[in-house]
């Protein structure tokens, strides 16, 4: 059953429409059941429909129930995506208007980078290069051209990255290859510009449904409008208070901007909390009254009181990680609660190492969230590489990334040269690596090395025209040798057992892939996998930065390392950048649904210095009598220490029955 705010939310579909979404207030719900709405009573094709979220399995969970409620063939061609998801299936369809052929690459940030480096000047140091890369990718997310962010640079470095990204431009041209930032950029460029594809997509588009609007950042807004047209037919959901990612440039400013730019648009506030107990969503409401706010909401619930947020003052960061295994082990008998109802949360990915030494000790089951990510890892981007390059000939960051793997006496030397000979004839590596004139001028070692890459990609081409893509990995393996390269490359046998289970999950990946229905351009359509996106912990207490935790709910939550200087964060206090701090704090809060415990350590070691840490200024913003300060209070402390004891000694029995 929706409330009143929700189904007001739910049925406006005659205008522009910004949906302001608290903290647990039911904004899926309210997405999914509008795209149902707007199929079944208002007769909008679902294929005329783009719900539009910032990670891809936010977009999964989104396609899962909006396909329960529309139910058979009303939602075919329903989009439910991400934006850089939106903006590779515009450039497979336009690809002629952004000058691109058919079948182009999609860069990763790896490539990015390594093209960039390759760009760069020789020796250059890695801050610079990454300030840099950071400088390239900020110009392409406001959607400017390389001759545009030439005029508006001003600092000596933002003209030498403005030289970059020219050559950057002309090389990703070179290679029929975009990278993730021009997912949005070009798209934008072409629906700004060209009144007919803009005309086109907005018929095809009818209806936009946007999440985490406050995430979006310009380009992003620029392309929903362009969408949108002057119609406005979009529903907006956002919440200021959780804009928390400044720092990739997101800007909360845009939901401002929309009332500013649609005068008629009409505003919804969820201010019902389905989440949190009453007590925690006081701390809550408490710490973000601090900030000010583009519009005044205040969430409310009818959940259970809820008990104390505990407050622990720690010796230093060792202390602080052995309280709060011993409490989670605790909570986890007395209320008979799964591991995975369990999380810590804190500012920066360092802390988690005393954690998890502490979670360790008491036999705890923990997944750190935020680790290598599935096709980040070193077998799975090779595999991925030669198909891309079996998929794009001219994709010469793939190419150099495989040529060589599994060995094939292929040297820096050779690569240099027939980089040289490639560029005179202006063709791609791989190209180049087919001609006999140019292999007739390699050493003889390396050119035979060259010819039986080259033939093999042939075959993998010719393979991937009649091969499902699961089959196809199956067969890559096969003809690589890459298995035997792992056993050759790692002693270790668990970590080679590891590897070789990333092959066959890669596979395994393509054919749930297939089953589910999906289509198109698979190996442009991995490089938009986020990291984190085939996170499963299983059965586990969670370890995770309070960006990560943003979306997440569970029933007991750890904010730990709540000190001053590491939350609020001292570079994010040195920039004037308190408010996004504090919104931080305001995430973590609203992710318990029953049970939170904060904590600090008095002191922490840095640099080989002891250094003394007061309590975070935030603490001081929560209401003090929703708190219990272990410490201040005999009574609830003595009690509180008897249950851990009885909690501590039955876990000892189990150990030992163990």
């Amino acid at each position: 059953m929706l409330n009143p705010q929700q189904r007001l939310a739910v049925e406006y579909c005659d205008g522009p429409l910004l949906v302001l979404a608290g903290a647990g207030s039911g904004k899926t719900r309210v997405i999914t059941e509008k795209i149902a709405h707007l199929v079944r009573r208002r007769g909008v094709p679902a294929a005329k429909i783009a719900a539009i979220t910032f990670t891809n399995k936010a977009a999964r969970e989104m396609r899962e129930r909006a396909g329960r409620l529309l139910a058979g063939a009303s939602a075919d061609g329903l989009t439910v995506c991400t934006f850089h998801a939106l903006g590779l299936k515009f450039l497979q369809i336009e690809h002629a208007r952004a000058e691109l052929r058919r079948g182009f690459s999609v860069l990763d940030a790896d490539d990015s980078h390594g093209l960039i480096k390759e760009l760069a000047p020789k020796g250059i140091k890695p801050d610079v290069l990454f300030a840099l890369t950071s400088l390239v990718s900020r110009a392409k997310n406001e959607g400017l051209t390389p001759d545009q962010a030439a005029q508006r640079a001003v600092s000596p470095r933002e003209r030498e990255a403005a030289e970059i990204y020219t050559v950057y431009q002309k090389r990703l041209a070179a290679f029929n290859a975009v990278d993730f930032d021009d997912l949005i950029r070009l798209p934008l460029a072409i629906l700004e510009t060209d009144a007919e594809a803009r005309g086109g997509w907005q018929e095809r588009l009818r209806h936009l449904l946007v999440d985490e609007y406050q995430d979006s950042n310009g380009a992003q807004y620029r392309l929903v409008k362009a969408l949108a047209g002057e119609r406005g037919l979009f529903t907006a959901v956002g919440d200021d208070d959780q804009s928390i990612y400044a720092w990739r440039g997101a800007n909360p400013e845009n939901l401002a901007e929309l009332a500013r730019d649609y005068p008629a648009l009409k505003v919804v506030k969820l201010e019902q909390n389905y989440r949190c107990a009453r007590r925690i969503l006081r701390a809550a409401n408490a710490v973000i009254a601090h900030n000010a706010h583009l519009f005044e909401k205040t969430l409310w619930s009818q959940q259970v009181e809820g008990p104390r947020i505990r407050v622990l003052e720690c010796r230093d960061a060792e202390h602080e990680a052995e309280c709060v295994a011993g409490a989670i082990a605790h909570l986890a008998q007395k209320h008979q609660s799964p591991w995975h109802e369990f999380a810590v949360l804190y500012r920066g990915n360092h802390q988690s190492r005393a954690l998890e030494k502490a979670l360790r000790v008491a036999r705890v089951p923990y997944h750190v969230s935020g680790g290598t990510a599935f096709l980040d890892r070193a077998e799975v981007k090779d595999l991925l590489a030669y198909l891309r390059l079996a998929n794009n000939p001219d994709d010469d960051a793939a190419f150099l990334r495989v040529v060589n793997v599994p060995r094939r006496e292929i040297g820096a030397t050779t690569l240099e040269r027939l980089g040289e000979l490639a560029g005179a004839r202006h063709s791609s590596l791989l190209e180049a690596a087919q001609s006999d004139a140019v292999l007739g001028r390699l050493a003889g070692r390396a050119a035979s090395g060259l010819v039986g890459f080259t033939a093999l990609i042939r075959e993998l081409a010719r393979s991937a025209r009649r091969l499902p893509a699961a089959e196809l990995v199956d067969e890559l393996i096969r003809r690589t040798g890459y298995a035997e390269h792992i056993a050759a490359q790692v002693k270790e046998p668990a970590i080679r057992q590891r590897r070789l289970e990333n092959l066959k999950e890669l596979s395994d990946w393509f054919r749930a892939m297939q089953k589910d229905g999906g289509a198109g351009d698979l190996a442009a359509q991995l490089a938009l996998l986020a990291h984190g996106d085939r996170d499963d912990p299983g059965n586990a207490v969670r370890l995770m930065t309070l960006h990560s935790a943003k979306g997440l709910e569970f029933r007991f939550v750890f904010l730990v390392g709540v000190d001053d200087t590491t939350l609020p964060h001292e570079g994010s206090l040195a920039e004037g950048r308190i408010e996004e701090e504090r919104r931080l704090m305001y995430v973590g809060i609203t992710r318990a649904k029953e049970g939170l415990s904060i904590s600090y350590a008095k002191r922490k070691k840095r640099f080989g210095e002891i250094l003394t840490n007061a309590p975070s200024r935030f603490l001081k913003e929560l209401p003090g009598e929703d708190l219990h300060w272990s410490g201040r209070d005999a009574e609830l402390d003595r009690a509180h220490s008897q249950e851990l004891a009885k909690s501590h000694l039955a876990r000892l029995a189990r150990m030992l029955a163990d």
